[in-house]
């Protein structure tokens, strides 16, 4: 397994090893042990598993609010998707920034994103089926987020999308990010000792 830091503190890609072969492959999919050494620090509590029949359906931006945050460990098991990350801690180096990346299963590979980033997703096939792991549980009270399109993100959807994306009326009507009102702070010590435990058990 290799765990490769992003330029966003605490956000980490996973590449899980595959073991591949005429018959097809096998890998571990999550290994407390494995992922607590490459300094992806949370206790998964829940599995969750999405089915999008049509590409172009976006889910997002999404997050819980504390004390119900949610750290989540997100990958795809059949088709794919572009995932979208947002930072909201206040006081990052990159508060309000996105970051972006293909998520397939054909690669295999995972995003660690940890409590403190609302979460997005678009798929680019049909019937994509997206599995995450959280560390805390749903709480309607807590949920949280802001629009998918909105200017201040820049996140470019429009290279992935052949008309308007398909999505829930929740997500219609969510505010602004200049709206939101973020309750989480960057801890950047706590950021140095995570970036350590990864650069010292980022490959097994």
């Amino acid at each position: 397994m290799q765990v490769i830091e992003t330029p966003f503190p605490g956000l980490l890609i996973v590449e899980p090893t595959v073991f591949r072969d005429h018959r097809g492959f096998f890998l571990e999919s999550y290994n407390r042990d494995r992922f607590t050494e490459a300094g992806v620090a949370a206790e998964f509590i829940q599995d969750n598993h999405a089915l999008s029949v049509q590409p172009g359906v976006l889910r997002g931006f999404h997050l819980q609010l504390p004390p119900a945050a949610q750290a989540k460990l997100v990958w795809v098991v059949r088709g794919r998707v572009l995932d979208v990350a947002v930072d909201v801690r206040r006081g990052s180096p990159t508060f309000g920034k996105a970051f972006s990346l293909e998520l397939s299963a054909d690669r295999c590979t995972r995003l660690f994103i940890p409590k403190g980033f609302a979460h997005a997703y678009l798929t680019l096939e049909s019937n994509t089926e997206f599995y995450y792991k959280v560390d805390a549980p749903y709480v309607p009270a807590a949920e949280a987020g802001f629009r998918w399109d909105d200017p201040d993100l820049g996140v470019d959807w429009t290279s992935f999308l052949d008309g308007p994306p398909i999505l829930s009326g929740k997500d219609v009507s969510l505010p602004a990010f200049r709206d939101f009102d973020s309750p989480f702070r960057y801890d950047e010590a706590a950021d140095v000792a995570s970036a350590h435990s990864a650069n010292q058990g980022g490959a097994s």
